[in-house]
């Protein structure tokens, strides 16, 4: 991690924060004075003078391009390099010069389309966690696995501690949990059943100077955790694999001192951010056909591939689609911090009234449509476990890829992309990916081609994910099957479920489930 990497996550990871108040401010709006879809006595407008043709899915995608595609790169990537002052390499990172410049940049490029559209953007709170430096050491091993995690506090102003390392019992969830031999030492907790925040915040009021989270797998993964909202009793907080702490713990069970070193320069602020919303102005208000994808990187890299591929495949169908009449309206969403917990996607849902609720009949999610070493990835979505609808949207996918010859896999929703808030709030939900740092196996190497035992995007959240790290095939034929799914429900949504009066009950246990909240785990 360099010293300027940023660690951020969400506010809030259950629940809404007390930022996250259910009031939706644009920040600006933008609202044609005639709405082309409405009657004439309405608008004071000659319908025929203005009448689009009905959009279908066949013309929809041939307006799709890998060339188009491929020059949006190349902007967003110059866009980026305006971070360089600030972060010495290409990044767009919410609070950046790069996210700053995506966002005007959407907007400009939407703003170009005339009247098809009604713009907003929604500022909303988020916070941001700089870790400048860290180091564990314990006994005399510098693990090799050692990570900080996101949202951490520093270390007592800013200076190494030193203490022994006390085991914790259990999985560390209750405050009898820790001795009290605690305070002045460093707590060594087991990961599992309660939130990683609350772990830390529990060793912080039993006196810990800091803390080491150890996954329970017996495994040298490293282990990405986030703290999640701040607590002033949060301690310097780090994560290790299971295999590296397997040594310390038979040591300390039999009766050995084991000391440790951690120095964490760290940082946590508040800042700014903003979704942006283009919701078409023809189709009916009362039934709207929504997508989303991330506008923001991670801080260590530009993010072309990493959301780049979503975003700017939404803005390619959202500008020839203003080039056709809709029955339903769609309704684009570039949501910003996705990479620092779903905050974008999250305050958006939590700031839609019921009824604005029920006016979304889905949520497509569109997050990295072109990895490198792609798998053709569908979300896994059942009306069983999830809100009904989204095993339809699901079965669209399947449908397409099987009449255009294509193989495919199914994944499941695990809270890691922008879907999660809208599956939490009952929403029916779905999408498309070509994967992030899993591993391809052989069995896909023979369906997808590319190179087994590698991840899917070998630049996953690093520098190297750029203009020469996305599939253009791939991506292109993505976009193509968005530009599908936004025609088939924009022309009708007959046979497709109305707003299931049981979302509530399997968003609940579609929440118990899940242990990620964007690419970091929480539990």
């Amino acid at each position: 991690m360099s010293g300027r990497a940023v660690l951020a996550t969400s506010l809030a990871l259950s629940g809404v924060s007390a930022l996250q108040l259910p009031v939706q401010l644009p920040l600006q709006q933008f609202v044609p004075s005639k709405l082309p879809w409405s009657s004439s006595s309405d608008s004071g407008v000659d319908s025929e003078l203005i009448a689009k043709p009905l959009v279908d899915s066949e013309t929809l995608q041939k307006h799709i391009t890998s060339d188009a595609l491929k020059a949006r790169a190349k902007d967003l990537y110059e866009i980026a390099k305006k971070s360089e002052d600030e972060y010495n390499h290409p990044t767009r990172v919410i609070g950046s010069e790069g996210h700053l410049g995506t966002l005007e940049y959407i907007w400009d490029q939407l703003s170009q389309l005339g009247d098809a559209y009604t713009l907003s953007k929604q500022g909303f709170p988020a916070v941001m966690g700089n870790v400048l430096e860290s180091r564990l050491v314990i006994g005399d091993k510098v693990p090799n696995t050692a990570t900080a995690f996101a949202l951490t506090p520093a270390t007592k102003n800013k200076q190494p501690v030193h203490g022994d390392v006390i085991l914790v019992k259990n999985q560390g969830c209750d405050a009898a949990d820790y001795p009290t031999e605690i305070e002045g030492n460093i707590a060594f907790i087991k990961r599992g059943t309660c939130a990683f925040g609350t772990k830390s915040a529990l060793a912080g009021k039993a006196g810990a100077v800091a803390a080491v989270v150890y996954n329970n797998e017996d495994n040298d993964d490293e282990l990405h955790g986030t703290m999640g909202t701040p607590s002033p009793d949060h301690v310097a907080t780090f994560g290790l694999s299971g295999n590296e702490a397997a040594p310390f713990i038979k040591k300390i069970e039999s009766g050995e001192k084991v000391d440790a070193i951690a120095y964490m320069d760290a940082m946590v602020e508040s800042i700014k951010t903003t979704n942006i919303v283009a919701q078409t102005t023809r189709g009916d208000p009362e039934n709207c056909v929504m997508l989303g994808a991330h506008s923001d990187s991670v801080p260590e890299g530009p993010g072309i591939n990493d959301d780049g591929s979503g975003s700017m495949s939404l803005l390619e169908v959202a500008t020839h689609l203003a080039k056709y009449d809709v029955n339903n309206c769609v309704r684009f969403a570039w949501v910003s911090g996705e990479e620092e917990g779903l905050l974008g996607s999250d305050y958006y849902v939590s700031s839609l009234s019921p009824e604005e609720n029920s006016k979304i009949r889905l949520f497509m999610d569109y997050d990295m449509m072109g990895s490198p070493n792609y798998a053709y990835q569908i979300y896994n979505a059942t009306n069983e476990e999830n809100p009904v609808g989204s095993a339809e949207l699901k079965e669209l996918y399947i449908e397409w890829y099987e009449k255009h010859g294509l193989n495919y896999t199914l994944i499941p929703f695990d809270g890691r992309s922008d879907y999660d808030g809208f599956i939490r709030n009952g929403i029916p939900g779905g999408g498309i990916a070509t994967g992030a740092e899993g591993v391809k196996t052989k069995e896909e190497e023979a369906m997808f081609g590319g190179k087994a035992g590698e991840w899917y995007d070998h630049c996953y959240h690093q520098l190297c994910d750029d203009t020469t790290n996305v599939d253009l095939e791939a991506w292109e034929i993505n976009t193509k099957l968005i530009a599908h799914s936004v025609a088939t429900y924009a022309h009708s949504l007959d046979g497709f479920p109305k707003r299931d009066v049981d979302a509530t009950i399997k968003a609940e246990s579609y929440g118990s489930q899940v242990k990620y909240h964007g690419s970091k785990l929480v539990l």
